[in-house]
């Protein structure tokens, strides 16, 4: 008997592991990134060790730009396996955002070792590629390869013990040495750095993953400081400081404003999710409205994703607005987000602002525009959960505009969609709608049968409060029957 409690206790725990997860990945698609994260934190209660499930939270981390978190749970998806590339790609986007371009590389090679028919690996070596080589001077390129020793496996080799080497001052450095060194500055270590490099035979012939030799990209980084040496030679020794800082200012130029995009903006919608997820709508629009003013004043050159950007944080303060009461006001920002979709042609963006915007109707009651809305955003729905709570909520909507034909259809559409996924909780809410709307239209037996099967359903989920609310309309509808 006890297994017997056990087993069931065991088959209960699973399915409502089950459906938190489905939930989840139903909010997920909505853009309800928030209440994604509450049910799969649910789901993690129930199979601590799930990694599934920490990888689709880490999704929603980062969509809310919580790139420590998306880290975090990345990581934990690959303590039992470290060869799950779903893990590996999410742990590589944390990283990228997160301005750890080089280490973010490496694991976008690990994945695409182990999946190279997939896009997003391939994609995510070009862009933390093109990030690298935005970087100022060489100084990124030697930091890469300083660290490779211990990321990049595929370079085999030991750095060169350079404290030991500056710790030698008994050598006297020849004249044009020291003009050398006075002419680059702080590149000067990084110069001689190279050319010890050069000296490894067994490194320069080494190649990337990517297929390049590393001796071609030493000695391109040394050619380059060999052109700025002769540059600022050229120019009156008094100046060569200048021109140096000059130089490296403009150099920077590329890497700041990747650092605005993924630095300070990144950092400002973290803080923004930390506001909105804690209910602090206030807090959410102050802060979004203050990042919006900074994105704003940015060309399309410090942000090439302006405009997308812009679109999610009109979507944050629409949000916060909602919270807040002013629905006028959410509808607008919401409004300018879909318009910004368009223009960017952006799908889950048109999706999400089309949902935020069916919303507020339904708030204010206009049931009617809540309908237009929902049914442009049906052929963008990419989830059959989503699909089965969107075609729910637009059946709704007709019910409270008492058209019951059009409820029904509706009805019957989410029950088929909720069956497809074997989905309780919409199964049972999808026969309550049609079940209500058969009551409206007269059709008891259909009724009764669809309140039979959301009762059904409720049991199994153990919702107390929903098995009264269906037994009273079940009576009634019964009653009906017999007259």
């Amino acid at each position: 008997m006890a297994n017997i409690d056990a087993d069931l206790e065991d088959q209960q725990s699973k399915g409502v592991f089950a459906t938190l997860m489905a939930d989840g990945k139903w909010m997920y698609q909505a853009g309800e990134y928030k209440k994604a994260i509450d049910s799969f934190t649910e789901a993690l209660a129930l199979k601590p060790s799930d990694k599934q499930c920490f990888v689709a939270r880490s999704r929603c981390y980062l969509k809310m730009g919580g790139f420590d978190k998306a880290l975090r749970d990345a990581e934990a998806s690959l303590k039992t396996d470290n060869s799950f590339f779903e893990g590996l790609y999410l742990k590589a986007e944390a990283l990228y955002y997160m301005g750890e371009f080089e280490f973010a590389l490496v694991f976008y090679h690990r994945g695409h070792k182990l999946r190279p028919q997939m896009q997003e690996f391939r994609l995510g070596i070009q862009k933390a590629q093109e990030a690298i080589e935005n970087s100022v001077g060489s100084k990124c390129l030697v930091k890469w390869l300083q660290s490779s020793h211990i990321s990049l496996s595929y370079l085999k080799y030991e750095p060169l013990n350079l404290t030991k080497e500056k710790k030698q001052k008994t050598e006297k450095t020849p004249k044009s040495e020291k003009t050398t060194k006075q002419l680059l500055g702080d590149f000067y270590s990084d110069k001689k750095y190279l050319e010890n490099l050069m000296k490894d035979e067994d490194l320069i012939e080494g190649t990337t993953k990517s297929g390049e030799k590393v001796k071609d990209i030493i000695q391109r980084c040394l050619s380059y400081l060999d052109t700025c040496t002769e540059f600022w030679h050229q120019e009156k020794p008094t100046s060569a400081q200048e021109m140096r800082q000059k130089f490296m200012q403009q150099k920077c130029t590329k890497r700041r404003n990747s650092a605005l995009s993924s630095g300070f903006l990144l950092k400002s919608l973290d803080e923004i999710d930390r506001e909105f997820m804690s209910g602090n709508a206030e807090g959410t629009l102050k802060k979004a409205e203050e990042v919006m003013k900074m994105v704003r004043r940015w060309s399309e050159k410090e942000v090439p994703n302006k405009k997308e950007v812009l679109g999610t944080l009109h979507s944050c303060i629409g949000n916060a607005l909602v919270d807040l009461g002013n629905m006028d006001k959410a509808l607008e920002h919401h409004q300018k987000d879909l318009e910004l979709a368009k223009q960017c042609k952006l799908p889950g963006a048109l999706s999400r602002a089309l949902d935020n915007i069916g919303r507020v109707y339904v708030r204010n009651e206009e049931f009617a525009e809540a309908i237009q809305v929902w049914e442009k955003k049906l052929p963008l729905v990419c989830s059959d959960l989503e699909k089965t709570w969107l075609l729910h909520e637009i059946g709704l909507c007709y019910l409270k505009l008492d058209h019951h034909e059009e409820a029904r259809d509706y009805g019957v559409r989410s029950v088929a969609a909720a069956d497809g996924i074997v989905d309780k909780k919409w199964q049972l809410n999808a026969n309550v709608l049609v079940a209500q709307s058969e009551l409206k239209l007269g059709n008891y037996e259909s009724c009764v049968t669809h309140f039979e099967r959301a009762l059904s359903y409720a049991k199994l989920l153990e919702d107390d409060s929903a098995m009264d609310a269906i037994e009273k309309a079940l009576h009634e509808a019964k009653q009906h029957l017999t007259q």
